[in-house]
């Protein structure tokens, strides 16, 4: 059991490791944020400092809790700090190899009763616990960015994890005021996998010259109610991030043809063009631009049916394959990349068979496996 008096590592002092200590930390334990790099903690111990100031100025936190927080965390440079922790949770760069090689020696550090967790967004946890002789211990705990503002966390298992471990991460992820959802151990588990129509099938529509990127995200966020369209969101996200998963869950899916990655995104990529921090991606954010938005409600509509039967019958695979229930596939959409619905929210308003007669029909102009219909649709009629 862990409780707010167990002590917490977190290895690696980048963005998402100084998120996850600063929701422990938040939560009453006493944190160790590890980073062998000495100028990466510094910057992480200033960045938070800063970040609980503002808090203060907001009024979203007091004094007494900026300083009880700041006062949970220690810095560290070494691993061998992690002697006593009750849960380690790494953080780090996504290389399988690197990882694999941190868990085995984070293993003849900590007790046998310790949980190591990885915060991977989408590689195998079995793979990865397999360095390990206590695997039943090693479970992926995935965060969405920024950590202390995103309620989700996908809580996944290897085929190695206890029940046991899996239930003490999700109790205390519930404890530190997030929304925990159980995955299966597969490829992008539920916001990677679930989310991959939402940018592929706009792509394809762009690539086959129906519409521009302002279109195709305005069409997004007038019919769908969604804050940023595909294009502005891959944008924000970085291109170089969203294609490398996209790419890692076509391969690992067996290059299933419904994650097939653009050569559109990939030429972007190739040219460095990875969105906001590069000032160019998608949209040009070094100008401003003008950017020709088509009118036509016919089109908007089509573009809107098309993007979101594909998401939602990839929703409905992810419950046939028993990678997640329905109910935790729209809670992770809902919370891990704020959509304004749950897809089978979405699926039951439109109704299961209009979702299969828009993919059917697309099927029968295309004849591509892509848009093949989960049986899990038809299952509802």
């Amino acid at each position: 059991m862990i409780n707010s008096n167990s002590e917490i590592s977190v290895i690696g002092a980048g963005t998402m490791g100084s998120g996850i200590a600063q929701v422990a930390a938040a939560a009453g334990h006493r944190v160790n944020l590890i980073d062998t790099n000495e100028s990466v903690l510094k910057q992480s111990q200033q960045n938070l400092q800063k970040i609980l100031s503002r808090l203060v100025e907001k009024g979203k936190i007091n004094q007494s809790e900026r300083d009880s927080i700041l006062s949970n965390i220690n810095y560290f440079g070494s691993i061998v700090n992690t002697s006593n922790s009750d849960l380690v949770i790494e953080a780090i760069i996504e290389d399988l190899k690197i990882k694999k090689s941190l868990f085995a020696e984070l293993e003849a550090i900590v007790g046998e009763s310790t949980i190591l967790a990885t915060n991977t967004s989408s590689l195998s946890i079995t793979s990865i616990a397999s360095t390990c002789k206590n695997s039943e211990k090693v479970i992926g705990t995935h965060f969405f960015n920024p950590a202390p503002l995103m309620k989700l966390v996908e809580i996944i298992p290897g085929i190695q994890t206890s029940a046991e471990t899996t239930s003490t991460v999700y109790d205390l992820m519930h404890s530190w005021n997030k929304t925990p959802v159980k995955a299966k151990d597969t490829p992008g588990f539920i916001v990677n996998k679930v989310a991959r129509p939402f940018y592929g099938e706009a792509l394809r529509i762009y690539e086959e010259g129906i519409a521009n990127f302002a279109t195709i995200d305005h069409a997004m966020k007038m019919y769908g109610g969604f804050k940023m369209g595909p294009f502005e969101l891959m944008d924000l996200i970085g291109n170089d991030v969203n294609y490398k998963v996209t790419e890692t869950v076509f391969k690992e899916f067996y290059f299933d043809q419904r994650y097939k990655p653009s050569i559109t995104q990939k030429r972007l990529v190739e040219a460095n063009m990875f969105g906001r921090k590069t000032g160019k991606g998608f949209y040009n954010y070094n100008v401003t631009e003008t950017v020709n938005i088509s009118a036509d409600l016919k089109l908007l509509e089509y573009i809107f049916d098309r993007i979101i039967v594909m998401l939602i019958n990839e929703a409905a695979d992810t419950v046939l394959m028993n990678i997640a229930s329905e109910h935790d596939v729209d809670l992770a959409m809902k919370h891990g990349v704020n959509y304004p619905k749950g897809l089978f929210e979405w699926l039951h308003e439109i109704s299961p068979q209009q979702v299969i007669n828009v993919i059917e029909e697309l099927y029968s102009e295309y004849k591509e496996d892509r848009y093949r219909t989960s049986p899990y649709l038809n299952r509802m009629l």
